[in-house]
């Protein structure tokens, strides 16, 4: 499938406030709603659409809607950072959530949540993570929903290293992947550079 790097003057704008240091619990949470509102326009352009026929207050007319039900799949902790700007946009989509830490020593995830809508095989599945590092996480999120039947997926990240993009493609080449941001690298310790800092952290003012 395909890499959308979405290098848009107002997503750059936003996400340099995100990225200061200085920028407050409050204003980092609704520039990161904001953000995943314009992602959410790129992210549903090529979604299936279906004819329908309704009556205006004119006549009655062929038109066309969502052929699908559309499924947020955040990754907790901070992918829940990214479902009320979606959802904004979407009101009518399902919410499903998978829990996944990564081993500080070795950067293996594991699973410890997930409850996801009955609907994952006819459903264009968003799977919502800001930060791709390693890629370990959002593979297994992505190998989790697909043991559940999901078939359409894409993935939605906010800032993303080479090598996380690289890991995600290797492991699922059928998963679209749309970033606001592709950074320089990972450094030692597995985070990524510039980045932004620990996003659950900073979207939930634990740190």
């Amino acid at each position: 499938m395909s890499t959308t790097i979405l290098n848009h003057p107002l997503i750059t704008h936003k996400l340099t406030q995100m990225r200061n240091k200085d920028t407050k619990t409050k204003d980092f949470k609704q520039n990161l709603d904001e953000i995943a509102g314009l992602m959410a326009y790129e992210v549903c352009r090529d979604l299936p659409m279906k004819k329908v026929e309704i009556e205006t207050p004119i006549c009655k007319t062929i038109s066309h809607e969502l052929l699908n039900d559309i499924v947020l799949v955040p990754i907790l902790r901070a992918g829940l950072g990214l479902v009320n700007g979606i959802n904004n946009l979407i009101p009518t989509a399902k919410v499903g959530f998978v829990g996944i830490y990564r081993d500080e020593k070795t950067l293996i995830p594991h699973e410890y949540f997930a409850k996801f809508p009955e609907n994952l095989d006819t459903s264009v599945n968003l799977v919502l993570d800001p930060m791709l590092a390693t890629g370990g996480s959002a593979i297994a999120a992505i190998d989790i929903i697909k043991k559940r039947g999901a078939k359409i997926i894409k993935l939605v990240c906010l800032v993303a290293a080479p090598e996380g993009v690289k890991a995600v493609e290797k492991a699922h080449p059928d998963v679209d992947i749309y970033l606001a941001a592709l950074d320089e690298k990972l450094n030692e310790k597995g985070y990524i550079v510039p980045g932004l800092g620990d996003a659950g952290d900073r979207i939930f003012g634990t740190k």
